[in-house]
């Protein structure tokens, strides 16, 4: 994905790697870090929260050990990085350079709800299921490309996709690497209807929204380096 993006750049704008964001510097680590601890804690929130209103059990996986931690570890950073580099690197770079910052995240946060329909296995399924998917997925991928195109690197999107995939997969076993840390026991009760939108709106409205909030409200770039976009 590297290589791709290099190339893509020499080839439209005719400019270096550096200019998607990835040279490390305080502000950046310090966005990376703050949106990682954010999105683990709304994701502690969900699942935990979730536990307790559909009477679902965890318990510890007592075959887990430190082997489990660094595969299932290695595999959700290689996931968040492939994602991100493909969703919110090169092509979101040159989206928002020529259609400006809303139109691109738009047009980014549909792209990657549609992905996740192929990654999740659900297209040509129920259609509750497909919308399901698409929402909660493209109001993440708003979120991190929101975050891409006010910091100016990827690495906040990085922190917030992280965090969530890490709490998720390692933690509570949420996906395609199988049981790790803690195992779910019982189906539990799903048929609160209330519980199930009030955790899809934490997903989809509150967490974006406060980062898009916090963002556009707050947070300012660091100077003396050239912006990936020339439109509002």
């Amino acid at each position: 994905m590297l290589f791709f993006s290099w190339v893509l750049l020499r080839v439209t704008v005719r400019e270096p790697l550096a200019v998607l964001g990835i040279v490390p510097t305080k502000q950046r680590m310090i966005a990376f870090m703050a949106g990682m601890f954010f999105m683990a804690l709304v994701a502690v929130i969900n699942f935990t929260w979730q536990a307790h209103f559909k009477e679902i059990s965890y318990q510890v996986n007592p075959d887990y050990d430190l082997r489990q931690l660094l595969g299932g570890s290695v595999w959700v950073l290689s996931a968040v990085l492939y994602e991100e580099l493909l969703f919110r690197g090169v092509l979101l770079y040159l989206l928002i350079r020529y259609v400006g910052i809303v139109k691109a995240c738009l047009l980014s946060s549909i792209a990657f709800g549609v992905y996740h329909w192929f990654s999740y296995e659900v297209f040509g399924s129920r259609l509750v299921l497909m919308i399901y998917v698409f929402l909660v997925t493209g109001a993440g991928g708003w979120m991190f490309a929101f975050a891409y195109a006010k910091t100016r690197s990827l690495y906040a999107p990085i922190g917030l996709h992280l965090g969530w995939n890490l709490v998720a997969a390692v933690v509570f076993s949420s996906g395609p690497i199988g049981e790790q840390w803690l195992i779910q026991r019982g189906e539990g009760d799903y048929g609160s209807e209330w519980v199930t939108l009030l955790f899809f709106t934490l997903q989809t409205i509150i967490a974006p929204g406060l980062v898009t909030w916090y963002l556009q409200r707050f947070y300012r770039p660091e100077t003396g380096r050239k912006a990936p976009h020339n439109r509002p």
